[in-house]
Order: structure tokens, then sequence, then C-alpha cells
């Protein structure tokens, strides 16, 4: 049973216990910035190295298109030069087979069997070699997990709240749950608003209904809390991206959170700070969704409600048990159209992708996105990547690269930068933000492609400090106080950083990119050794 996910020589599994023990804490997660792949969607196997546009990928056919784990590896490094060293990949572990009225399981979240690796993506040692991949590179890797439902391809008989299992037994080909007892009894939610019901009732429908796993027996606690180890330690995993937390209830994430042993953050699909507050008290982290509910039509035109956006932040940074640093910030994922998809306004595309950059939680970028992909809901926001050739000069990748690399900076220079609540300053202006999480001053604008103005009086930078935009390298002079008054006439975001920080960092904003006489930051150790070189020679003539 077990043996099949989970085999392995005693050298490897001391090995993964040792991995184990030195798992990434949740600190060492909020460092990272996280790439999310949809696995079957991201890279092919031996097709001239994965980089084969030709091969069709139909995201309204719901199938399987090909991409796998052994893809992925050939493409880590196009994830790593854009500044990510987290991957967050699909869940696992065995589908149901077959076309359903929904499509396929390509996406992961259709579990038939936690005890097998789903093979469409490759083998449990493909997955450990991405593993080893990942940790060569210094990259962090996170597993998707469901454990609120399980689905069989048995039909099932609502009238009898039952599936029809074979010989009229109570048996189901589910693993490890084969006792329809595992399960809470059948009712389909109806109403959300019912916490017992959300936790306690099925989703899907009696078309494609999703077992709903009984998370209040103790057999079937004990039975997830040792397979979760064993996955963890199997596969030297970094941490976990639970999904469907809300119908499961807080008391076995709090055990199932401890006994994984690693980091995880939890997918609360609400706009509720007071609702999704709850669940960061059981698990590290929290996807920021009502942040995300907020940021999307915030952007999404000139008349986007911005106050109701930094309202949702505040609540969060007070609300949360870690404040807003334990959230994952995030734009697009797999469950959501595309922002691009809503908004065709480049300026406005621009401004709510830096967001999750500088946000105090940890940034989250959905494959796709640093192509400027415009997918709608769901299978079309699933596209494949590499369709795409992995271009690294597009627009989107170079500012992810920059942005990835800025966040960087920032925490070398300022050993608070982490743990500095992000705070919103007067612009005295309209359709206009400014956010200020030292040292760095983020300008956004929700105006569109027309000109924006920020005035920032608040004293933040030295009287005439250079300060640079990392998105474009240019340079600006702060004001007497500090303050900084700026236009940008096209309505694209601004992220400044005093020059100086920079002065260790020559892959952002070489000295050669920055505008005017202001250069000087890697040019003065030069001019200094051309000096004392001069004077040497001089002397000894």
């Amino acid at each position: 049973m077990v043996e099949r996910l989970l085999s392995s020589s005693p050298i490897l599994i001391a090995l993964s216990i040792c991995l184990t023990s030195l798992a990434a804490t949740a600190d060492d997660w909020r460092t990272r910035s996280i790439y999310q792949i949809l696995t079957d969607r991201f890279a092919l196997a031996d097709k001239d190295n994965g980089i084969t546009p030709t091969v069709p990928c139909d995201t309204a056919a719901r199938d399987y298109c090909g991409g796998s784990w052994r893809g992925a590896i050939d493409h880590l490094d196009y994830i790593k030069q854009m500044g990510f060293d987290a991957v967050w990949i699909s869940p696992v572990y065995s589908n149901i087979e077959g076309v359903t009225p929904y499509g396929a399981g390509y996406h992961g979240y259709w579990p038939q069997d936690i005890y097998s690796v789903n093979q469409h993506f490759g083998s449990a040692n493909d997955l450990r070699n991405l593993s080893s991949a990942l940790h060569e590179r210094d990259m962090f890797l996170m597993i998707d997990i469901v454990v609120n439902h399980m689905l069989t391809t048995l039909p099932l008989n609502v009238t009898a709240s039952s599936f029809e299992a074979p010989h009229n037994s109570s048996t189901v080909d589910i693993t490890p749950f084969a006792d329809i007892d595992d399960f809470h009894p059948l009712c389909f939610i109806a109403d959300y608003n019912n916490q017992t019901e959300v936790e306690q009732c099925w989703l899907g429908d009696a078309t494609l209904p999703y077992a709903d796993v009984d998370t209040e027996n103790p057999d079937v606690v004990g039975t997830l809390n040792n397979w979760i180890q064993d996955v963890v330690s199997n596969f030297s995993v970094d941490g976990l991206r639970l999904s469907t937390v809300k119908f499961v209830s807080p008391q076995f994430w709090q055990d199932f959170t401890r006994e994984a042993g690693v980091f995880t953050i939890g997918e609360v699909m609400s706009n509720d700070t007071n609702y999704t507050s709850g669940y960061t008290q059981v698990m590290n982290a929290v996807l920021d969704y009502p942040t995300w509910y907020a940021l999307v039509p915030a952007f999404q035109s000139p008349e986007g409600n911005l106050s109701a956006l930094t309202t949702v932040v505040t609540q969060s940074q007070q609300l949360y048990a870690s404040g807003a640093f334990m959230t994952g910030s995030f734009l697009d994922n797999h469950d959501q159209a595309r922002f691009k998809h809503l908004v065709s306004d480049a300026a406005l595309v621009a401004n709510a992708a830096v967001w999750p950059f500088i946000h105090d939680g940890i940034p989250i970028v959905y494959s796709g996105q640093e192509q400027g992909l415009s997918g709608g809901y769901p299978p079309a926001n699933h596209e494949a990547i590499w369709t795409t050739r992995y271009n690294n000069e597009s627009a989107e990748y170079f500012a992810f690269k920059n942005l990835n690399r800025a966040r960087k900076i920032a925490m070398a220079a300022d050993v608070y930068f982490l743990t500095t609540p992000m705070e919103f300053l007067e612009t005295n202006t309209n359709n206009t933000l400014a956010i200020w999480k030292p040292p760095m001053l983020t300008l956004l604008t929700n105006a569109g492609s027309q000109s924006a103005r920020w005035n920032v009086t608040h004293k933040l930078f030295k009287p005439h400090q250079h300060i640079v935009d990392v998105l474009t390298c240019d340079v600006h002079v702060a004001d007497e106080r500090g303050g900084v008054t700026v236009e940008s006439p096209a309505g694209l975001p601004k992220v400044f950083m005093p020059i100086t920080t920079l002065t260790d960092s020559p892959d952002l904003c070489p000295a050669s990119d920055l505008s005017g006489g202001l250069a000087t930051r890697s040019v003065s150790w030069w001019v200094t050794t051309y000096v004392v070189t001069c004077v040497l020679l001089l002397w000894i003539a």
C-alpha cells in the first residue's frame, strides 16, 4: 500500500530524515518569492528540451497536455534567473482517470489514491529528482495538498446516499479510505454561510461528487497525519500549500500542520479578514485572498476604489496572527481569471503586477504572468507555458526579475524590512498610492495610461538624496525635506530605493544604466583605485 509511493532504500530514508530535520522555517520562507506552476502545463520532457511551441494544448479540452516533473527540471534556471527561489507545484498523487463531464484531473485536485504519484507527471524518482534539482539551486519545493475530499469513478446513488460499489460492497475504489464510513454522510453544500455545512457536506454535484473526508474521525486523522509525514520526508518537501482550507475544521489543521513539520500556507477563499484570521492561528500563513478581492477592482479602472484596498490591508495587519507578514500575496492564480484578461490597459496591469513584491507578505507569481498571458476563467487560464518558448526577454520577465532583486537588496539594506509593516502615505493627488516600507518607496496609480503625479511630503530619505526607480533605472533626487514629487507621463508604477543601497548589486541598474551624472555608486571604487595607482606610480618614479 504505502510502499507504492514511499518505497526507498534505507540510505535514502536516513538522508530524508536528515533533510527534514533541517526543514525551512516560516522565517526562511518569508525571505523567498514563489513561482507557481501547473505541472501539466509548465514544461514537456524529451521534446527538444521542452521548447516545442507546436505541441498543442487546448485548454478547452480540459485534458492532460503532457507537462511533467522531468520537464520542470529542465526549466528551473528560467525560474531561478527571474529571481524566484521557491516553486509551488500541483498536487502530486493519483487522480481519477478518464474524462468526466468536467474533463480530466490534469490539474491534480481530484485525488483518488494518495499513496501513489500521478503517473502523468512522472515517477516517484522523477519527483525526488525535481526536489534535488531545486535544492541544488538553493530553491524551495512547495507541494499542493488536498485532504478535504477524494473522488471515485463509481456512480453515485443519490437516493441511497452512497456509491454504487460492486457486489453491494460498502467499499469504494479510493485509497486509503476504502470504506464509505471514512467520509461524511452525503449532503451537498447549499449554504456557504453555515460553517458546519461547509466543513461536513460535499463539494461537487451528483455528476462528479467530491466525497468529503471525515476529518473528525480519529482513524482518518491518524492516517492523514502519518501520510503527510512520509510525503514530506520522502520527497524532501520544504512547504505545503493547503487546498480548500475552509472546508475542513481548524482543529484538524492545527494537528495536521504540526505533524507535517514544515511551512504551511492555506487557501481560504474569502474576502473577509475576520473570517480568514482564525485560520492564521492554526497554520503558518494564508493566501491573502481578502486583499486580492480588493486589489483586482482597485486597479481594474480609474474608478477603482484604492481606499478599500488600503482598508483591507490595514485590517489584515491588525487581525492576523503574524500581521500580513505571513500571507501569500498574489495577483493571478490557477483558480481565477488572469488580471490581463480583465484589463487591457498596460499601465493598469503594470501597477497591479508590482503589488505582491512590495506587500508585507510572500510574493507569488503564477506561471505565464511573465509572458503576458491573458487566459480567462478556468480552464482558459491553464495555458501551456512551452508555447511561449520561455522567453526571458519580455518586459514582464525583466520587471519580475528587477522586483525580486530589489526585494533582496531591501532585506540586506534594512534588517527590519521583512518585519516593518507597509505604510500608506498621503500623495496629495487623486488615483494614487504611496507605500513606504523602508528602504523602499512604491508609487502606484490606477489612472491608466495617462499622466499620474505623486507629491509625498513625508521625510523618507535624506535631503537631496539620490534615489533610483528599480523598474526603469531612472534616478531622481529627494527634495530638501527628504520627500518626493514625481510624475509618470504614462501612468506607470515607480519603486524607489536609495541609490546607495544598490552599491553591491551591479546586476540591478548597473552604473551605465543610471540617468544623468548620478551613476557614481560603482564608479567611485574605480576612481579611488585609479587615483591610488597614479599616486603610487608617481611616488615610485
